[in-house]
């Protein structure tokens, strides 16, 4: 296991242009001629796991494999992630592949709670997840993450979808939000994120302040 280190951090380090650090992780798409290239793109990868002591998340599309590393569940880096990063980038390279950022993004589900009230064990039990430091995850990370938001009014529209994107694209995703009929709610923390609602008053918050955090 490596040293912890930081989403800044991260980026500061050689060969990792193209990675974002979002929910769960430093991660990237790269797209795909075919599905055979990709298989082929994850068989190598997996000759170089070994070595580095880290084995990622991979996603295998006919049109994309997205990869994901990270030393524990909830989404910690250390050094070890970012010379798998580096190995990847470099066998994406040899076959032709590249990263490709505009297509990243993962989501989160910010369940809001009345004082005093406690819904994790129903949701635990309801999905199939595990309870892990305050979050509740997909024990295989396949459906988004969970975290809980106490409130002190309850009422329609307490639970928000959390979308978290590359702090590059974020404001892009916004704009096309609010030309989609979207309403700004909260601006008040941006650039690290903003609030929205839908035409219907559904919360949305396009987050980019995980792939600048400078916390380890």
């Amino acid at each position: 296991m490596g040293e912890p280190i930081s989403a800044r951090q991260f980026h500061d380090e050689e060969g990792t242009a193209g990675w974002h650090v979002l929910y769960g992780g430093a991660q990237t798409v790269f797209p795909t001629s075919s599905f055979a290239i990709g298989v082929e793109f994850i068989r190598r990868i997996a000759l170089v796991t070994d070595a580095v002591g880290r084995e990622p998340d991979i996603d295998l599309r006919p049109e994309a494999v997205v990869v994901r590393t990270a030393s524990t569940p909830r989404g910690r880096l250390d050094t070890a992630d970012v010379e798998l990063v580096r190995r990847v980038s470099s066998i994406a390279a040899e076959l032709g592949l590249a990263p490709d950022p505009s297509q990243l993004h993962t989501i989160q589900i910010a369940v809001a709670e009345a004082a005093g009230v406690s819904t994790r064990d129903f949701w635990v039990a309801a999905l199939g997840y595990q309870s892990l430091d305050g979050l509740l995850i997909d024990p295989l990370r396949r459906g988004p993450r969970m975290w809980f938001d106490e409130i002190a009014a309850p009422g329609r529209g307490r639970t928000h979808i959390d979308v978290a994107l590359p702090h590059g694209r974020a404001e892009a995703r916004v704009a096309a939000a609010l030309e989609a009929g979207g309403r700004l709610a909260d601006s008040s923390h941006a650039p690290d994120w903003w609030t929205l609602a839908s035409p219907d008053n559904h919360g949305v918050d396009i987050a980019a302040w995980g792939d600048i955090d400078s916390r380890a």
